[in-house]
């Protein structure tokens, strides 16, 4: 796939895993497609999947307030999961049905081709930076993967059942705040 107009044909009649026979729409991503900024969460949730768009529920009234707190807005970031289409019972995505959206996921990333990829919990984590990678222990830390910095910090969704973890991702945001001006994105001060 060379295009976003390839890509979201592809999406739209993915049938590569059983997500697809259970969802009502698919959930490919959201902002700004030139975006030096990207987020991926694990998947859609019920509200994503009947909108069409990830982070509309109340998780993404989370990230929102999240993007804010360092300056940004959807329209300065790119927004994507590792599953476009929604785990049954939000339950995680399994092993096949991330397999089988990964490659969607990486061409959405050279598409845009990211400064700053942020993984939003231990599933994106797990499945862009190692398959080891505990959430607890390594959320905070910038990796280097093919010329792209990449964070993990936890998901919105966690914080809203553990407000105790938000100190955390307030100094993950901080730190995120720091690359983005030391890289010098979007004129940030």
């Amino acid at each position: 796939m060379v295009s976003w107009e390839e890509l979201e044909n592809f999406c739209k009649s993915c049938t590569r895993c059983g997500l697809s026979t259970t969802r009502t729409n698919v959930v490919i991503g959201d902002g700004n497609r030139n975006a030096d900024i990207m987020f991926v969460g694990e998947g859609p949730g019920r509200n994503e999947d009947l909108q069409g768009v990830p982070f509309v529920g109340a998780a993404g009234h989370l990230l929102d307030k999240m993007l804010l707190s360092i300056s940004l807005t959807r329209n300065d970031v790119y927004i994507a999961n590792i599953v476009k289409c929604r785990p049954p019972q939000n339950r995680d995505p399994l092993p096949e049905e991330q397999k089988a959206c990964i490659p969607l996921l990486r061409c959405q990333y050279w598409l845009i081709r990211p400064k700053i990829l942020v993984c939003l919990g231990r599933i994106a984590a797990q499945a862009l930076i190692a398959p080891d990678f505990r959430i607890t222990r390594q959320r905070g830390i910038w990796y280097d993967k093919n010329g792209c910095n990449v964070i993990a910090t936890y998901h919105p969704s966690a914080l809203l059942r553990d407000p105790s973890k938000q100190i955390d991702a307030w100094k993950d945001l901080q730190l995120i705040r720091k690359k983005i001006v030391e890289l010098r994105i979007n004129d940030y001060e």
